[in-house]
């Protein structure tokens, strides 16, 4: 399937990739296609596209790699290259990385093909005391640019991985037990977001998953349904710089190409998400021309998509009203694991059903892990869902 950080994204009603040609002065320009039936279709031109690129920008380079100074090279490297193949969110948090960590903490000019594992784990050492995080996120950076230097041929080795690792700031998650748990749900099922909520916890949605889901994702008779697309905040970040100018909430590919899955929808989400499309259906006939319906399970009165920030701001009232720990989305997700590792469901199946890394695709596969959701079903069924959520 097909990625945006690959430079394949659906806009429109088409699939399209992003283009870089070399222009004659060194510089690159940036340009789209679009018109692609497929993900595969635009895959298959973006990698062609990219070849072409990349085999230009090694010979125009080439020569002047030696002046390159690692200064400029980090910054040429984050706009002109890591920029093209990421997210927007992404990029945010890499240019801070360098532009607030980084170069502020270089003492001295130095080549690029000077540097090695000493001065970079001087570097870190300095940079490391600003935050907790720092020094993993710097040295995590510029293991990338490092690796690219590398393909580029600019210089013969990286010397990131011979320097010194610093602790990645592991997140807090909170885990409910069964009795706070049963609590958390009788307050849920008050909300205008029970379903939502049980996507996530049942279900091990992400929150831009939920957003985007569509009743036609759904198969009422095999009750399964098909992950195929996220609706996130694409925040749209000044060039060269960490601040945000505004967001805009778009319908793109899932986070991973791992995350496009078909899982089992327990009975009980079943019969909510068909109560779900009445509420909608009567909307759209109440408020007819001024209903945007894009098929959204979740959605504002209007049709339209939620806010980023909704379903997490519904989450903290609820569990502040009511004396409970914070939750997120994710603290759903996380939950849902946790479930799945103590019925005794293998690792590799709880990334698959989370969408996370797998080498199998195929329908097969699928089937396989839909069978290991069975026993989320079950527990579900036997300790958590509601007798109120069936009426």
């Amino acid at each position: 399937m097909a990625d945006k950080k690959a430079g394949v994204f659906f806009e429109g009603s088409n699939w399209c990739h992003r283009v870089r040609i070399l222009q004659e002065d060194g510089t690159t320009k940036y340009s789209k296609r679009r018109g692609f039936k497929t993900a595969i279709e635009a895959e298959a031109s973006y990698r062609k596209y990219d070849e072409e690129y990349k085999k230009a920008y090694r010979a125009y380079h080439a020569a002047s790699a030696a002046d390159f100074g690692f200064k400029d090279f980090l910054v040429y490297w984050l706009d002109e290259i890591y920029r093209t193949r990421i997210e927007s969110t992404t990029y945010m948090l890499a240019s801070y990385t360098l532009y607030n960590l980084i170069l502020p903490n270089m003492n001295q000019e130095i080549k690029l093909r000077h540097v090695n594992a000493e001065y970079l784990d001087a570097l870190l050492e300095t940079v490391s005391k600003v935050c907790e995080s720092a020094g993993n996120k710097s040295r995590e950076l510029l293991n990338i640019a490092m690796k690219d230097a590398v393909e580029a041929g600019y210089i013969h080795r990286n010397p990131v991985p011979d320097t010194k690792p610093y602790k990645r700031k592991k997140p807090k998650i909170t885990v409910l037990g069964k009795e706070k748990m049963k609590f958390f749900l009788e307050k849920a099922l008050e909300s205008n977001w029970y379903l939502e909520i049980l996507l996530g916890l049942f279900m091990g949605l992400r929150k831009g998953e939920i957003s985007g889901l569509k009743y036609n994702d759904f198969n009422v008779e095999d009750r399964s349904v098909r992950i195929a697309r996220q609706v996130t905040a694409d925040p749209i970040v000044s060039k060269g710089g960490s601040k945000i100018m505004k967001y805009q909430l778009i319908e793109k590919p899932p986070k991973t190409p791992n995350s496009y899955r078909t899982l089992c929808v327990p009975g009980a989400i079943m019969d909510e998400v068909m109560e779900r499309k009445q509420q909608n259906d009567l909307r759209k006939e109440q408020l007819g021309d001024k209903y945007i319906d894009n098929d959204y399970l979740s959605c504002a009165v209007n049709g339209l998509p939620h806010s980023a920030s909704s379903l997490n701001n519904a989450l903290s009232k609820l569990c502040s009203r009511n004396g409970l720990p914070h939750l997120t989305v994710h603290s759903l997700r996380h939950m849902y694991a946790t479930i799945l590792t103590e019925q005794g469901v293998p690792l590799v199946k709880v990334s698959a059903l989370l969408g996370h890394s797998s080498i199998h695709t195929t329908f097969e596969y699928y089937c396989e892990v839909m069978d290991e959701q069975e026993r989320i079903i079950s527990f579900m069924n036997e300790s958590f869902v509601l007798e109120e959520s069936n009426d």
